[in-house]
């Protein structure tokens, strides 16, 4: 064969079934429009705890601006106040000012790392109970289900025609829909403002326009979120469910479907049992779909819209009960435990799952059934953000205890830096702070010391003698700015500059605060 026929010989490649996920033809939207979850009400154990954490954090929400906390005569009385007028924030017997902010964000820090520790150790457990998002919307169902029907009956009328029934009944719903909206409005802004107060200008129009633009905001979109979007704003709005993947691992609690024992599915269980066919324990009755707020099926696997409410678990154990089987066909598990059954459904991975292996003669399952213990939480893991928790938390509160609520800051005037006197003494002028931190009139005393001979002079306080300390009389919560100035004579003095302290000191209450300062004076030859 010559080198021309050689070269134009192809050899034979085999070509590969493969296909681009982003393919045209096939390409997803990153959107797709809503299609409308009726949920079904569901009742046990994990719905009860969801109407307790609503019931606790709802109340919580809108009761805390109306609680009382007597501070005295010279702060407000509102136990929980964000006062943006005064830069203060008041909860119970804590007052933060705006130097103070850093137990704000050391309360961040901690619930950062709080999130971080729950889902890592029962998963999306924040999604399913506590977040605004889960409350309210778990609100607004109640109020749908109350008047339009369970799931049915709202599938029913959903598509029916408009008659005068459904305009009445949906007219109803978006009412109490805005009245919740208007109250979740409302009862933010009263966390920053005395709450009664607020709430008689509000009604009347007096109030300023900010409080009516904050609730027209607040209510459009809480309307808005909690009862037309839902489950969107899970799925498409909402940054957690793509971040929290990160946070677990084989020993985090989840919402699972055990198919290794349900599998394979029928709703003719009890003739192939009769027949000796396999049959998992699922039934195929869809009461986990039915009941699940975000519309999806457990059975597919854990899934980023899944906020493990639990409340497909209710629904599964009842079905189990009618049925007389072993609850926990869906269960809170870990990876950990799933992949021990499922191996020994399989026999270790030889053969399909088959639930006979995993079932006795009795009909139970099996001792080597690995369930749910509670001492895998604490793990390396766990403890560490725990430790983290804890640290900063114990941190906040030394803090916090052995914090000085009085202050003193001194600023040394800049032009001239110092007069001569007619006897020659060198006075240096300072404005000089202090800061009372407590709802209650002091008298600080001010005094200098390390400057020998010095003399100090405030002009406000011209009614007292004078020397190295002055009584200074401070309101409560305010801060009070003096003009001192501060004369040394002649013979007393040594250096160009020389140091000095001014000290603030309360006797009442042992509390003082010192600062450093400089005396400036003419060069020495």
């Amino acid at each position: 064969m010559d080198a021309s026929n050689a070269t134009d010989e192809k050899p034979d490649v085999e070509r590969i079934e493969a296909e681009p996920v982003n393919a045209p033809k096939i390409r997803q939207p990153l959107y797709a429009a809503r299609k409308k979850v009726f949920p079904k009400r569901a009742s046990g154990q994990f719905r009860r705890f969801k109407w307790l954490i609503m019931a606790i954090t709802l109340g919580i929400y809108y009761f805390t601006p109306w609680l009382r906390w007597d501070r005295g005569p010279y702060a407000p009385d509102q136990a929980i106040l964000i006062d943006i007028a005064n830069r203060r924030f008041y909860f119970f017997f804590i007052e933060i000012w705006p130097q103070e902010f850093f137990f704000v964000a050391g309360l961040l820090v901690m619930a950062g790392i709080g999130l971080f520790l729950i889902t890592s150790a029962v998963g999306r457990a924040w999604c399913g109970y506590t977040c605004p998002q889960t409350v309210w919307v778990d609100l607004f169902l109640v109020v749908e289900r109350a008047v339009e029907g369970d799931r049915n009956a709202r599938m029913k009328l959903d598509e029916g025609p408009w008659t005068a029934s459904k305009v009445v009944k949906r007219l109803v719903k978006h009412a109490a829909w805005l009245a919740i909206a208007v109250a979740t409005g409302g009862a933010w802004i009263f966390y920053f403002a005395d709450a009664p107060g607020l709430l008689k200008s509000f009604v009347t129009g007096q109030a300023e326009p900010i409080a009516y633009i904050t609730v027209a905001l607040l209510t459009a979109t809480t309307y808005t979120f909690g009862g037309i979007m839902r489950e969107q704003v899970c799925t498409y709005m909402c940054p957690w469910p793509r971040i929290q993947a990160a946070m677990l691992d084989e020993h985090s609690l989840t919402v699972t479907y055990n198919d290794w024992r349900g599998e394979p599915r029928s709703r003719h269980r009890k003739k192939m049992l009769a027949a000796g066919e396999s049959v998992g324990d699922c039934v195929d009755c869809n009461a986990c779909v039915a009941v699940c707020p975000m519309g999806i099926d457990i059975r597919d696997g854990l899934q980023l819209e899944c906020i493990t409410c639990a409340l497909c678990i209710d629904a599964c154990d009842q079905v189990m009960d009618k049925l007389g089987i072993e609850r926990g066909l869906i269960s809170y598990t870990t990876l950990n435990t799933y992949a021990h059954n499922m191996d020994l459904a399989t026999e270790g991975g030889r053969h399909p799952a088959d639930p006979k292996r995993v079932y006795g003669p009795d009909g139970k399952l099996v001792p080597e059934v690995r369930h749910f213990r509670w001492r895998v939480l604490a793990r390396p893991r766990t403890l560490i953000y725990l430790g983290a928790w804890s640290a900063v938390g114990i941190g906040l509160l030394v803090a916090l205890g052995t914090r000085d609520r009085l202050a003193v800051n001194v600023l040394h005037d800049r032009n001239p830096q110092f007069v001569t006197l007619s006897d020659g003494s060198i006075r240096n002028g300072y404005n000089v702070k202090l800061l009372n931190m407590i709802p209650e009139p002091r008298t600080v005393m001010l005094k200098i010391e390390g400057l020998p001979g010095a003399v100090m002079t405030i002009p406000e306080l011209e009614n007292q003698i004078g020397g190295d300390s002055y009584a200074v009389p401070v309101e409560p919560d305010k801060l009070r700015s003096l003009k001192v100035f501060v004369s040394v004579p002649p013979q007393y003095l040594r250096r160009h500059e020389a140091k000095f302290r001014f000290i603030a000191e309360d006797k009442q209450s042992n509390e003082r605060d010192v600062y450093d300062a400089q005396f400036f004076s003419p060069d020495k030859d």
